[in-house]
């Protein structure tokens, strides 16, 4: 840390992401992934988490997560609420516990598809239950790809914003309009993809990032924005040079 702090950096959180609700060795691995992170933000300090919240199987007999995103028949609401209440609910309460007495104090979980919590309101389902160790770590490009609009949701969140990915979608023009935003074909074929994780401004204009951060700056959140560049129609570094070039543009200076 004295490292890092001679440089004039700081670790900003730290990210054990992965789905410790699988009901797989795969999620026992993950469970003991945050433990271990927990321990690690104790000695070096840091103060807050970036997780994911998970996915469970469909019920206590499955062994694959199951995202549930259409209740359809009874049974779909029924395999969520089982979700929620004999599977996330314990393992959050336990967790939360679990962090404070590592010294820790705000736990970010990321708006992701394929887990319990992916947007707003599964958000606060969680945070209602366990209480406010529990915030957002608001990644505008999944909202986009589920429909969202990232600047109604920082709005919505206030200040259970936590933590903040800068981070675009680009709505692929002619195929999303056929085919709709639900995609299941691999990353590495973009070009006949819905949507597509592209460099920052390359999804969104500078305009668009401008009022997000702005808005995002509104709630009260004044911490960093980190850069994810999942861009695969460009070189990462050229990704990552474009995408920073943007958020310099966009990012109040109080950000910067």
């Amino acid at each position: 840390m004295d490292a890092i702090h001679r440089r004039g950096l700081d670790i900003a959180a730290l990210n054990c992401s992965g789905n410790q609700l699988d009901p797989s060795d795969e999620g026992k691995a993950h469970k003991i992934g945050v433990e271990k992170t927990f321990k690690l933000a104790e000695q070096l300090g840091v103060k807050k988490i970036v997780m994911m919240s998970g996915c469970p199987s469909a019920g206590p007999l499955e062994v694959v997560p199951n995202w549930i995103t259409h209740c359809f028949f009874p049974s779909h609401q029924a395999i969520l609420e089982w979700q929620w209440n004999e599977v996330a609910f314990p393992y959050w309460e336990q967790t939360v516990r679990l962090a404070k007495d590592y010294g820790i104090e705000q736990i970010a979980i990321e708006n992701l598809g394929n887990n319990l919590v992916y947007n707003p309101e599964t958000l606060f389902t969680l945070r209602n239950q366990v209480g406010d160790m529990v915030g957002m770590n608001l990644d505008p490009s999944h909202l986009f790809w589920m429909g969202a609009d990232p600047i109604s949701s920082a709005r919505a969140l206030g200040d259970a914003i936590y933590h903040v990915h800068g981070k675009d979608v680009r709505l692929e023009r002619g195929i999303h309009q056929v085919n709709g935003l639900l995609d299941h074909k691999p990353m590495e074929e973009f070009a006949d993809r819905s949507w597509n994780y592209v460099a920052v401004g390359y999804g969104h204009d500078l305009s668009y990032w401008k009022e997000f951060f702005t808005v995002v700056r509104m709630t009260g959140y004044d911490g960093p924005v980190c850069l994810e560049m999942e861009d695969l129609t460009m070189d990462p570094l050229t990704g990552v040079a474009k995408s920073v070039q943007v958020l310099k543009e966009a990012l109040p200076k109080r950000f910067a």
